[in-house]
């Protein structure tokens, strides 16, 4: 496996959720729920329709498969996402949230790179690019936005913190700003 880096320009992740957007709302919300929860790529492909959405509204959180985290979190620009993408679609409760277009199952890890690896080549981005540069896109950016990495350590499950800031691309030796916006 190769190493990749997050996408650490906020440009380029705009860029890519636009041109998302416009091929599929189901790549789209793919791309927006994993760098806005960092979960792993087969905890999100496992996820169905009935634990993001209750038939009317998108859930607020949905459950962790994994034993770490009881519960996930989810944002505005996800739950909005979940809501323009199930707007438009005809699943079903007991649906994957992310299923082929012509199957009953999800898309497997190899199409989720696939069409995150399309969408950085297409916008200009050529770095190694990878499934993982959407869970440590969320790390990076929550580090960057005042998040503990100790809080970011345990999403991860990580044993030490600089094992983390080695896996969202922070350089020890270089200067961090870091922004703690509370925003009361």
């Amino acid at each position: 496996m190769e190493f990749v880096m997050p996408i650490k320009d906020v440009n380029h992740i705009r860029k890519i959720k636009a041109y998302l957007k416009k091929r599929s709302f189901r790549d789209y919300l793919l791309f927006v729920f994993e760098i806005n929860t960092g979960l792993r790529i087969n905890e999100l492909l496992a996820i169905k329709v009935e634990q993001v959405w209750d038939g009317e509204t998108p859930r607020e959180f949905i459950e962790s498969t994994s034993d770490k985290t009881s519960s996930i979190y989810l944002n505005t620009k996800i739950r909005s996402a979940i809501k323009q993408y199930m707007l438009q679609s005809t699943l079903s409760s007991e649906d994957y949230l992310f299923i082929t277009k012509n199957g009953t199952s999800p898309i497997t890890r190899q199409q989720a790179y696939r069409i995150i690896n399309k969408a950085a080549r297409e916008i200009g981005i050529h770095d190694k690019i990878g499934i993982h540069t959407l869970r440590k896109t969320f790390g990076y950016h929550a580090y960057k936005k005042g998040i503990a990495i100790s809080l970011i350590r345990d999403i991860y499950g990580h044993s030490s913190t600089s094992e983390t800031l080695h896996y969202i691309g922070i350089d020890k030796k270089e200067s961090t700003t870091i922004k703690v916006d509370v925003n009361l």
